[in-house]
């Protein structure tokens, strides 16, 4: 969803490998091939660990408490053949070496996701200069945001994962103590559940959302712009060059942003006469969600989709936000070693980020992003998976 060089800089973590779990998890491979021994180091003083959810239904999804991050998302293919469907890493070093291997894969992204404009926010009367970690704007809660920091886990079962951070007043520029969870379920109809809750003691802005980077083909060497796009939106949110919003919100009628009818994303992904495909050579871009009516969303309903025809597996997302940013990895294709010793290409995934819009701090008749103390911030996203023919 950005320049991940510019996006992030290093912010100094060493990841020291342990040779022995730190959670007392069996240390055999997952269905994804993983070695959760490589998971097992300390950051900043807390242990990691690589944490693995299951059903009976041959999905499985592991997931590290550093950045609360799905590191892999298995699911069977039309054929019953065990297939991982999100990018990232096989080990916690790269995860945690924001220089060399900078990356939001899978993560749970907090305090706030996606851009605000200069890093500027007003929260009850004070303005705020946050961290300027993108084209100059604040990206995903700065550099040190939370994709960076080790939550505290605890996985009450085979299909549960709880996940909290307690970010300080001033974390970031951002106003306020902000405990927040991240609660990740596998259920039995192979979709992961996510929810994310947080208080504060002092009035703020949040915005969580979950980055994870989905290639439904089975082969992520190869691009994935066959894959089949669907986003339940009439209108979209334009963006500048810098990736800000600027404010306008638009019809998808009669351009490349259009997904009402689902199409393969190669269909419209290339067409530069579009200013907006130009400015983020792809989708890079925030739609209104149909979904979300007079204050509220309705997760009961589709809000976007995305199919594989080789696989034929189809991912139906749900979510109480009033958008999705949906990124189609524009900026990968960095030459870096990913898992199974993939190198990445450009437009090989999609993101399917629930959110509020970018920038809505700044943006005061968007939904707003506003906690006070005494409120509860409430979001849920649900990835469901299927076969399709």
């Amino acid at each position: 969803m950005k320049n991940l060089k510019e996006a992030f800089g290093s912010i100094g973590l060493v990841a020291a490998m342990l040779s022995a779990c730190c959670t007392g998890q069996q240390q055999t491979k997952t269905i994804s091939g993983l070695d959760p021994a490589r998971f097992d180091s300390v950051i900043n003083d807390k242990k990691t660990a690589l944490f693995t959810l299951k059903n009976t239904n041959g999905m499985e999804v592991c997931i590290t408490n550093f950045g609360g991050r799905v590191v892999s998302l298995v699911v069977p293919d039309k054929d019953g053949n065990p297939t991982d469907v999100v990018l990232g890493y096989d080990n916690i070093a790269q995860y945690a070496d924001a220089e060399n291997s900078p990356s939001d894969y899978g993560s749970s992204v907090g305090r706030y996701a996606n851009r605000i404009n200069q890093g500027k926010i007003t929260v009850d009367s004070v303005e705020y200069q946050l961290p300027q970690n993108n084209f100059g704007h604040c990206l995903h809660g700065g550099p040190t945001g939370w994709m960076y920091q080790v939550y505290d886990a605890e996985q009450p079962n085979d299909s549960t994962l709880r996940l909290t951070i307690v970010s300080p007043d001033g974390d970031n520029g951002f106003p306020g103590t902000v405990t927040a969870t991240t609660t990740y379920t596998v259920m039995s109809n192979n979709t992961l559940d996510i929810t994310f809750e947080a208080t504060t003691d002092k009035e703020t802005v949040i915005n969580m959302t979950n980055h994870s980077y989905f290639n439904l083909n089975g082969n992520p060497a190869e691009v994935g712009t066959n894959m089949v796009l669907y986003v339940n939106a009439d209108n979209f949110t334009p963006a500048d060059e810098t990736y800000m919003t600027t404010g306008e919100i638009l019809p998808v009628e009669g351009t490349p942003m259009d997904f009402r009818n689902a199409h393969a994303i190669i269909e419209t992904i290339n067409d530069t006469t579009f200013q907006q495909i130009k400015n983020a050579t792809g989708y890079d871009h925030n739609w209104c969600l149909n979904t979300y009516k007079d204050g509220k969303g309705d997760d009961t309903t589709i809000a976007a989709s995305l199919y594989s025809p080789k696989t034929g597996i189809k991912l139906e997302m749900f979510t109480n936000e009033p958008g999705v940013q949906v990124y189609t990895g524009n900026f990968q294709g960095t030459g870096i070693t990913c898992k199974n010793g993939i190198k990445y290409p450009k437009h090989v995934s999609v993101c399917l980020e629930s959110q509020k819009y970018p920038d809505s701090p700044n943006k005061k008749n968007w939904p707003s992003p506003y906690l006070k103390p005494g409120e509860k911030y409430y979001s849920h996203v649900a990835y469901k998976f299927s076969i399709s023919e």
